[in-house]
C-alpha cells in the first residue's frame, strides 16, 4: 500500500494504524517491512501498537547486508554502516533510559544523559571500525599498486542487485562464486584472471549490486567495494534484461555510477543477461538490438552469446602489437621465461652472446619488460 501523506507520529493514520494491527494479529505477523523511510520515533510507536518488529528500507538492507559479508573488510563496513543507522535512531523510548534524567531536571527531559552515553559508545566503536576499515583499505591499495606494475586491464561489472553478475563471472572465470536468485549474494569483490583468446590476461572484478535510493550510510561505507571500478580499463554493465523495471534499474546503475565519480570516458559494454527467460517476439526485440554497438544479449546460465562478448572485449582491451627482436643474454634467463609466459615469443634462437628472441607484443608488455 502506498501513503498519501506520512503522519509524524505513526506514519499512517489512526483508523489505518489500527485496522493494519488487527490484520497484524489475525495473521500472526511478528516483522512488518515499510519500503521507505520510518523515524524513529515512528517505529517505535508502531512496533509498540502492533507488538511486531519493524524494519524500513535502510534497516532491511543493512540486515541482508549483514547475513551476506563474508571478508573481513565486507564485515567491517557492514558494522560502520549499521552504527551510522543506529546513531540517527537513538530516542527516549526505551525503559532504561527513562532512570537518568538530564540536566538539572527542568531543562532536559528524562534519559537524554543516557542517549548522549549511547551515542559516543557508538562513535568510539565507529572510530575504531574506521581505523581497522583503513588498514584493510591500505592493503587493497597495496594490491591495486601491484597489479599496476603488472599490468593486466581490469573488467568490472557492475549492475543491479540480482542481475546475474556473479553467474557471467564463474561463466567467463570458471569460479565458483556464490550465485543466487537472492539481492546482494555478493558484497565482497572477487577477482580473477581471464586469458583472452589473443593471449592476453585481464582481471575481471565482481562488486557489490546496485539497488535505487541506496542509504546514505550505504553509499559511505561501501565505496571502497566499487574502487575497482573507478580504476577500471572496461565496464561491464550486467542488467536483468527479463526484469520488467530493467530500464530504471538500468538508469539507477547509471546514476550511482555517476555520484561515485567513475570517469564518463570509461569504455562501457551493457550485457543484457537472463536471455533464457525471455522468449517470442520480446527475444527477438531484443537480439535486434543486440546487434547494435556495446549491447551484447547473452545467458550466463546457458553461455549463449558469450562468444562475441568475449571477442569484443579483445578487441577493446587488446592494444596493437608490434614485433621486435631482442638479444636476451644467457644469464638473463628470468626475463627470458617471462616472454614465454606472456605468449608473446614468435622464435627463440640461441647464438654466441645469448638468445635472439622475435617477439610481438603490446606497449605495454614492453614497458613491463623493460621494468624487470
Amino acid at each position: 500500500m502506498r501513503v498519501a501523506r506520512a503522519t509524524p507520529g505513526t506514519l499512517f493514520g489512526s483508523g489505518k494504524v489500527e485496522e493494519l494491527g488487527q490484520r497484524m494479529k489475525a495473521e500472526e505477523i511478528a516483522l512488518v517491512l515499510v519500503d521507505g523511510p520510518v523515524t524513529p520515533v515512528q517505529q517505535r510507536n508502531l512496533e509498540k501498537e502492533w507488538g511486531v518488529k519493524l524494519l524500513d528500507r535502510t534497516g532491511l538492507i543493512l540486515e541482508i547486508f549483514a547475513d551476506r559479508a563474508r571478508t573481513r573488510e565486507g564485515v567491517l563496513q557492514v558494522e560502520l554502516a549499521a552504527l551510522s543507522y543506529q546513531r540517527t535512531r537513538l530516542v527516549r523510548a526505551w525503559t532504561h533510559l527513562e532512570r537518568q534524567r538530564g540536566g538539572f531536571g527542568f531543562v532536559g527531559g528524562p534519559g537524554e544523559t543516557q542517549i548522549e552515553a549511547d551515542r559516543r559508545a557508538i562513535d568510539d566503536q565507529m572510530i575504531r571500525l574506521r581505523r581497522q576499515l583503513e588498514k584493510v583499505v591500505r592493503t587493497r591499495e597495496l594490491h591495486r599498486a601491484a597489479r599496476r606494475k603488472v599490468p593486466f586491464p581490469v573488467v568490472a561489472l557492475v549492475g543491479y542487485t540480482n542481475a546475474g553478475k556473479s553467474s557471467l563471472f564463474n561463466r567467463m572465470t570458471g569460479a565458483e562464486v556464490l550465485a543466487k536468485d537472492m539481492l546482494f549474494a555478493t558484497l565482497d569483490p572477487t577477482m580473477r584472471a581471464v586469458e583472452l583468446p589473443t593471449g592476453l590476461n585481464v582481471i575481471l572484478s565482481d562488486t557489490v549490486g546496485f539497488i535505487s535510493d541506496l542509504p546514505t550510510q550505504l553509499v559511505a561505507a561501501f565505496r571502497a567495494t566499487l574502487e575497482e571500478v573507478l580504476e577500471a580499463d572496461l565496464v561491464l554493465h550486467v542488467r536483468d534484461i527479463a526484469h520488467p523495471e530493467s530500464a530504471e534499474q538500468a538508469a539507477d546503475v547509471g546514476d550511482i555510477l555517476t555520484s561515485l565519480g567513475v570517469d564518463p570516458g570509461i569504455p562501457m559494454f551493457e550485457v543484457w543477461n537472463k536471455l533464457d527467460l525471455v522468449d517470442g517476439i520480446a527475444r527477438n526485440a531484443i537480439l535486434d538490438r543486440g546487434r547494435s554497438d556495446f549491447v551484447f544479449p547473452l545467458s550466463a546460465v546457458t553461455g549463449e552469446g558469450i562468444a562475441p562478448l568475449i571477442e569484443a572485449m579483445t578487441e577493446a582491451l587488446d592494444e596493437q602489437r608490434q614485433v621486435t627482436t631482442l638479444t636476451v643474454p644467457f644469464e638473463d634467463g628470468r626475463r627470458r621465461a617471462w616472454l614465454h609466459e606472456q605468449g608473446v615469443v614468435e622464435t627463440d634462437i640461441p647464438v654466441d652472446e645469448g638468445h635472439h628472441v622475435t617477439v610481438r607484443w603490446t606497449a605495454r608488455q614492453r614497458a613491463r619488460f623493460d621494468g624487470l
